[in-house]
């Protein structure tokens, strides 16, 4: 792959090895692209792997559409041992006796933590306290209280056990903690348990979509595989323009385009281009909101 790529606008779907930071992750795609502004969207702990959405460029102003989208997962627990960080790189906290493990109490265990409800996040976890991230409280041995947040679990599905471990997968809500779902999966067996393996399948609205390794990124002989900015927000109305419309826009000026719908809108240049973010009101009128300075990769999802 070349060393720099200056103009790159797009995102990058990676799929984030175990044993790495999503920090990481992101800087060395930062530094096999030449070091463009980059962000990615919901950490991943190091023991997890799979899809890391990396804002590239100008895409990174739809960052935020894609921490609210909904996560899937397949996970694996280990019943019997609880550990300080809900994962196997933490140290052994609680022993607990496994039960014998049998497929209609596990499917039925499964089932009644699905819906919505309030999780308290782990101390080992990014969150902040006074400007300190919790997992720095927590390596030093600190606890303090922490708000319990609305999540839901849209799906919750057995996929096998052996032994002391189950497999299952999840789909969630943002803000969503497996490490917390898989001790409470424990609990509801009557025993303790920690996540031994976890992998990110999709972060909406990606499900389905190719990921890219850091390897497999280094050994590409050109410019990486990045999606359009667009691709992050198929559920926004598309405004086409025309040449003064989108003129107007991008000076910062209100403008009126028949039948444009009320609220956030995805607009587009009169060449099919993506320019960014607009708001329509009453009558037609749109102003913009979020508009893109560099030009990127021209987005699929046109109207």
């Amino acid at each position: 792959m070349p060393a720099e790529h200056p103009a790159l606008c797009g995102i990058l779907l990676l799929d984030k090895p175990a044993g790495m930071s999503s920090n990481a992750a992101l800087q060395q795609v930062r530094r096999l692209l030449g070091r463009p502004k980059a962000g990615h969207t919901g950490s991943l702990d190091p023991l997890a792997t799979g899809m890391l959405p990396i804002c590239i460029g100008e895409a990174t102003k739809v960052a935020g559409v894609l921490l609210a989208g909904t996560k899937g997962y397949t996970a694996t627990l280990r019943l019997g041992e609880r550990t300080d960080t809900g994962d196997s790189s933490g140290t052994i906290v609680e022993q607990c006796a496994v039960p014998e493990l049998e497929e209609g109490r596990l499917v039925a265990a499964l089932h009644a933590l699905r819906g919505p409800q309030r999780q308290v996040p782990p101390m080992y976890s990014a969150l902040k306290r006074d400007g300190q991230p919790l997992y720095k409280l927590a390596r030093r041995g600190l606890t303090v209280d922490r708000p319990a947040r609305a999540i839901e679990i849209y799906q919750l599905e057995l996929l096998g056990f052996a032994a002391a471990t189950l497999r299952f997968r999840v789909e969630c809500s943002k803000g969503s903690y497996i490490r917390v779902l898989a001790e409470q999966v424990g609990v509801a067996l009557g025993s303790c348990a920690h996540l031994t393996a976890l992998r990110r399948d999709f972060a909406e609205p990606f499900r389905g979509q190719r990921m890219y390794t850091l390897e497999a990124l280094q050994a590409l002989p050109g410019p990486p595989p990045l999606l359009g900015a667009d691709q992050a927000l198929p559920h926004l109305p598309a405004v086409q323009l025309s040449t003064a419309q989108a003129r107007a826009l991008s000076f910062g000026q209100s403008t009126v385009v028949a039948g444009a719908a009320n609220g956030q809108v995805r607009l587009y240049d009169a060449n099919g281009r993506f320019m960014g973010l607009g708001s329509g009101s009453d009558g037609g009128e749109l102003r913009p909101l979020r508009l893109f300075v560099d030009e990127g990769p021209r987005g699929v999802n046109r109207p």
